[in-house]
């Protein structure tokens, strides 16, 4: 793989329109802009830019459970024409740095059962499925629910 052309840093309101229009090509049932600006203040809402502008991002917060605290990525994509060069790994490895430095434990996500590119990701991360979700999405397609143990994924090859 060769190394990857993106900067990633904090989510700014500034970069919202080109998150909404990178949500907008990648997923047939996008969220609506005010979704991403309840969110901008997430510990893990991070964006990669290139020269051309924002080219993906990825949204993580945390839940304080008991001192195992639960992170949950709520949403990754890349823009299509910027895909395959790494930067949805780098974004996805970005937020678990930030959700563990914060004191996550253990980080969960929802992923459609037929997108087998997301699917592949997570688990060369280390995510392991731990139940199916049935008609979770819009369209009725079920989704699978992995889980990553933050302390086994900082100490992986």
């Amino acid at each position: 793989m060769t190394p990857v052309d993106a900067a990633v840093r904090r989510a700014e309101l500034a970069d919202l329109l080109a998150v909404v229009r990178i949500e907008r090509a990648c997923f047939s049932d996008p969220w609506p802009y005010d979704a991403f600006e309840r969110l901008i203040d997430e510990p893990a809402f991070l964006v990669a830019e290139r020269d051309d502008g924002v080219v993906g991002y990825v949204i993580a917060d945390a839940t304080p459970n008991h001192g195992r605290d639960i992170g949950h990525i709520k949403d990754l994509a890349v823009r299509p024409d910027a895909r395959d060069r790494g930067i949805g790994r780098t974004l996805l490895r970005s937020a678990l740095a930030r959700l563990r430095a914060v004191g996550v434990a253990v980080v969960r996500l929802e992923v459609r059962e037929s997108n087998e590119i997301a699917r592949s990701l997570y688990a060369k991360e280390g995510f392991e499925p731990v139940r199916r979700v049935p008609g979770y999405y819009r369209d009725g397609e079920d989704a699978l629910v992995l889980v990553l143990d933050l302390a086994e994924w900082a100490t992986a090859d």
